[in-house]
């Protein structure tokens, strides 16, 4: 795959674009675990996240009902129409995928032939740019309608973040593991891309929950109590909640005691659970202060 990368890259004066992130996969392998974690089937619709020259693109038309691919690059996304203009179930959009919204990919014809009236479902399958991962993954998660299914290549260590268990808790995976199941399907080495970025990468896939994990209303203030949480991560939470709630250490402890949850903790040892019991009384608290 490297040598048929390479030569269509010179056949067509392609570069790949340091700004845009652009690495191909040349790893037929990878390409292979990409396709499978997302367990496919002729009825599914996938939106897929630069597709880039269309090597795995070429996988997932032939085992789903649509693909729409979203491709930032212009003259990627030419080249992806040419190459794919015989195929009935694609279709290439050269637009920002955070400009646009899940509905209105939805509403493009094929996945309409796709769906054939069934309420909008779809699959996310992306070879990600590094530099975006994080917002296009927070993207997903909070769209309506969500996916059922999130498959991505994204840095190796990202994953690892993501799918972190209490004790390695971040930020980052609380705001995943809110909305679905996190797991490393396969550690993919930099060597199965080209040209190779500086670090390994791994392909991560997210089962959406069919409700988030915890029964809250106001998230977006679920999420600015964590965010709050970790602020300062190194420290004990009520220095950490203190600096990020603008409150005193005092009322951090309290908050704390009254959520059952030792104050000589950090924020990386917390459960989501612990978090959902912590903001109960935070924006109770909150509610009557306000």
């Amino acid at each position: 795959m490297l040598e048929q990368t390479q030569h269509y890259l010179r056949r067509l004066d392609l570069k790949a674009r340091k700004k845009l992130g652009q690495h191909f996969l040349v790893d037929a392998e990878a390409l292979a675990a990409v396709a499978s974690a997302a367990e496919l089937n002729p009825e599914d619709v996938v939106i897929e996240v630069g597709p880039g020259l269309g090597v795995l693109t070429g996988e997932l038309v032939k085992q789903t009902g649509a693909v729409i691919s979203v491709e930032l690059d212009d003259r990627l996304a030419e080249i992806l129409k040419k190459k794919m203009s015989a195929v009935g179930n694609f279709t290439v959009i050269n637009r920002d995928i955070l400009k646009v919204k899940p509905q209105e990919l939805l509403s493009e014809p094929v996945a309409v032939n796709a769906l054939k009236g069934k309420p909008l479902s779809y699959k996310v399958v992306a070879n990600l740019p590094y530099y975006i991962t994080s917002a296009v993954l927070r993207y997903f998660l909070e769209a309506v309608p969500q996916p059922s299914v999130i498959v991505v290549m994204v840095q190796k260590e990202v994953a690892e973040a993501i799918a972190a268990q209490q004790g390695k808790m971040s930020l980052l995976s609380a705001s995943v593991q809110f909305y679905g199941n996190p797991e490393i399907v396969r550690i993919v080495p930099a060597a199965s891309f080209y040209p190779p970025p500086e670090v390994d990468s791994a392909v991560l896939k997210i089962k959406i929950y069919e409700k988030p994990r915890l029964d809250i209303e106001d998230i977006d203030g679920f999420f600015n109590l964590v965010r709050a949480g970790f602020t300062a991560s190194r420290k004990q939470l009520p220095n950490s909640l203190a600096q990020g709630l603008k409150c005193s250490k005092e009322d951090a402890v309290s908050l704390l005691e009254e959520a059952e949850i030792d104050p000589k903790r950090r924020a990386e040892t917390l459960s989501l659970e612990e978090w959902g019991r912590l903001w109960k009384i935070y924006g109770r608290l909150d509610n009557v202060n306000g």
